[in-house]
């Protein structure tokens, strides 16, 4: 089975970073644009929780992880593949 292509961690580190340092602070603290944000950064949370939940469901089944940094990369790794393939 081919590697499970997933977003590198640091995707979602960056992101909560910024919103929590940046975002957070030039909104008033009761408007409806901070429950927004807050809202968005317990998403994110979640969704990195439930990738690392993931994460580890694969390495119980012997299924390989591979973090992608870009979409770039994935075009890369399906032209390798293809190339492997071919020979």
């Amino acid at each position: 089975m081919e590697p499970l292509p997933l977003p590198s961690h640091i995707h979602y580190e960056l992101l909560l970073q910024l919103l929590e340092r940046q975002t957070l602070f030039s909104v008033n603290h009761y408007s409806e644009e901070r429950r927004q944000i807050d809202e968005l950064i317990m998403t994110l949370r979640k969704a990195l929780s439930q990738q690392k939940r993931l994460e580890q469901a694969c390495q119980m089944k012997g299924v390989r992880v591979d973090y992608r940094w870009s979409l770039n990369q994935a075009i890369e790794h399906t032209a390798q593949v293809g190339d492997r393939e071919a020979s």
